[in-house]
């Protein structure tokens, strides 16, 4: 998988730091901890553009990557991390749903499950609001390297009955493998070719 020509550009904090250029978005979503990061660097190639903790809970603002000078790769904070304060869960609630009355239908967006652990009460509850949204949305699965051979189908099939998935993609994603970047980027360059692009 070649690299992909990638630059941070922005993190955003609040709604006026907010990018507006009209070029498509990605937006990736997940409970804190799922792997966005490093979905991130292993879709782009790369080993540290996103950066990867073992803390949870450390992506507070939205970042804008800005791929090949044409779309955008949106890191949004994950959700649901129990050891902040509920003050702060509450912020970052508030600034996702500013973010998506924002971008409107400019975005397509990526919700990570963890496929070792399966779909939680709170990816159910951020999949419902995800499709009252109205936009693309692809689900993948992330650390699927860490699914024995003989559940994978099982915790596929769990997730996608979870999240009441039907017509919407679900992808076996590993970070480690590789697994799944091909299908993920398929998923994307059918957004950008569909009129997600700007032109």
């Amino acid at each position: 998988m070649r690299n992909r020509q990638a630059r941070f550009v922005r993190s955003a904090p609040t709604r006026k730091e907010f990018l507006d250029d009209g070029r498509a978005e990605v937006a990736f979503v997940g409970r804190s901890n799922v792997g966005k990061s490093s979905l991130l660097n292993r879709l782009l190639g790369r080993k540290k553009l996103a950066r990867i903790s073992s803390s949870p809970g450390k992506t507070r603002a939205i970042n804008y990557f800005l791929i090949e000078s044409r779309f955008y790769f949106v890191d949004l904070p994950g959700y649901g991390y129990a050891k902040v304060a509920r003050s702060e869960r509450q912020s970052w609630a508030k600034l996702m749903e500013q973010y998506f009355q924002h971008v409107q239908n400019r975005v397509h967006v990526i919700q990570l499950v963890d496929g070792k652990v399966g779909a939680t009460e709170l990816d159910v509850q951020a999949s419902e609001y995800l499709s009252s949204l109205g936009c693309g949305r692809t689900v993948v699965a992330t650390k699927m390297d860490r699914v024995r051979a003989n559940q994978r189908a099982r915790r596929l099939a769990g997730i996608r009955d979870q999240l009441a998935l039907q017509d919407e993609p679900l992808i076996a994603f590993s970070a480690q493998t590789g697994e799944g970047v091909k299908e993920l980027w398929r998923e994307i360059t059918l957004f950008l070719e569909l009129g997600g692009e700007a032109n």
